[in-house]
């Protein structure tokens, strides 16, 4: 089983329409995906049509059970799509209040990757939304995961924001010797703009490597897809932006060979 962590501590980047576009292509490729949500505003719960105020259990539910997870509670937790292969663990609001009640309670970090765990054999891969805040739901999501995946808006600010991750990223490493293989993907890219280009310019300059070398483009299909509940690639197959995460997915593929 395959984890990825969709993460940057700034929002409006990607991060949900990463998470949905490429869960969609691998559940089309027969791979069997979950996606975690947990992020509070549910996003991703929402982007499938669920009521994250009318469920029986959610990723609000593992975290709370702490270390006395189970693996029926997580599949209580696991909710089915209207696509094949494809399941989502929904968000609440409650997850605000979980650092509040619950973090400084021993082994919270580690929550969902002993829930992941035991439904290892249930799933290929696993891609996990997560909020741009520090904290126990990140922790956990990077604590679980093989790479991090961080969508990064090509506009100036967003700079900041994955100047933030990096020192998250950092400071866990120090904190708790995990080290994290990342991908830096540039989001939102307009070609007809130099502040564009220019952001994605000094990503390359800063980051090197570890940046994609594609971008994913401004693509008002996205916007489409998620109003008709449609995972991009459901909606608008041959959609630039689709066309983009096909070619992301490949190279994160490959990395994941090597």
């Amino acid at each position: 089983m395959i984890v990825w962590t969709v993460a940057n501590q700034k929002g409006g980047v990607g991060k949900t329409t990463t998470t949905v576009a490429l869960a969609g292509l691998l559940a089309e490729q027969g791979k069997r995906v979950l996606c975690i949500d947990t992020d509070p505003h549910a996003s991703l719960t929402y982007y499938f049509g669920i009521d994250s105020e009318s469920l029986e259990s959610g990723s609000f539910d593992v975290f709370c059970a702490g270390k006395a997870v189970t693996a029926d509670l997580m599949r209580r937790s696991i909710l089915p799509t209207q696509f094949k292969h494809l399941s989502v663990m929904p968000a609440t609001m409650a997850l605000a209040t979980l650092d509040r009640k619950l973090g400084t309670q021993d082994g919270m970090g580690l929550v969902l990757k002993r829930g992941l765990a035991m439904v290892a054999d249930d799933f290929d891969y696993v891609l996990i939304d997560v909020p741009p805040v520090l904290g126990v739901l990140m922790v956990n999501a990077l604590a679980c995961c093989q790479r991090v995946l961080i969508p990064v808006q090509t506009e100036f600010l967003a700079l900041k924001g994955l100047e933030r991750m990096m020192r998250t990223l950092t400071l866990i490493h120090k904190s708790r010797g995990e080290n994290y293989s990342y991908t830096i993907i540039p989001t939102l890219y307009d070609k007809r703009t130099n502040a564009s280009l220019q952001t994605y310019k000094k990503l390359i300059a800063r980051y090197g490597r570890s940046v994609w070398n594609g971008m994913i483009p401004i693509d008002t299909k996205f916007r489409d897809a998620s109003n008709e509940q449609l995972t991009p690639s459901a909606y608008a197959p041959k959609s630039r932006g689709v066309l983009a995460y096909q070619s992301l997915l490949t190279n994160l593929k490959q990395l994941e060979e090597r």
